[in-house]
């Protein structure tokens, strides 16, 4: 078993992950939540894991074969369109969230603090996702998106295994990193993304 004891934090932030680890119990690669204890001392909340062996991706992006690579990438997909045919965004697909065994080749996604329900046109935190794996959106404070955040994740996870550069896009904050990512994809692109969702920069990056 593994244990992560949660920080004090309003019940409602440790309620949604649990609700949401529930919904998606037995769901294909996504790790699984046994249980929860309550410290009766502090009223501090424990939740009971299942234990994954782990390769740490550093080591793993070394040797990683061809045959592996897709495997791997093919069973992360599958937790995501999991989570997303059950209406939740991860909101923080990175390496560093994905455990992997070589040896039983399993797969589990972790995680699920910043995971959120989604509903058409409602605004969400964009205080979400690590910086080097944020979604354009995140980065230009445009609060209506969706599940395609989890997307931009997993392709930059993917980018950084193909070209062995982790983490793919290396800002320094958010404005470097929209630089980084249209140095790369390109500005042209960029400016009609922010024209075609009226999207308006924040004031630092317009310059």
């Amino acid at each position: 078993l593994a244990l992560k004891i949660m920080k004090p934090v309003r019940p409602l932030k440790y309620n949604r992950e649990a609700k949401i680890l529930f919904n998606l119990k037995n769901g294909p690669n996504i790790i699984q939540l046994y249980g929860i204890v309550q410290n009766q001392d502090t009223s501090q909340y424990t939740f009971v894991f299942e234990y994954t062996p782990n390769c740490d991706f550093t080591t793993l992006l070394q040797n990683f074969t061809d045959r592996e690579v897709k495997y791997y990438l093919f069973q992360l997909l599958r937790a995501i369109q999991y989570s997303h045919s059950n209406g939740i965004m991860h909101r923080d697909i990175k390496p560093q969230n994905i455990m992997y065994d070589r040896q039983t080749k399993k797969l589990r996604l972790i995680d699920w603090g910043l995971a959120e329900f989604y509903h058409p046109k409602q605004s969400y935190n964009i205080h979400v996702a690590s910086r080097h794996y944020k979604a354009i959106e995140l980065l230009v404070d445009y609060q209506y998106y969706d599940y395609s955040v989890d997307i931009w994740g997993f392709g930059v996870t993917m980018a950084g295994i193909i070209f062995h550069r982790m983490p793919f896009f290396k800002g320094s904050d958010d404005f470097d990193m929209v630089a980084k990512i249209t140095s790369v994809l390109g500005s042209e692109q960029f400016y009609k993304y922010l024209n075609k969702y009226g999207i308006d920069l924040p004031p630092e990056m317009e310059k």
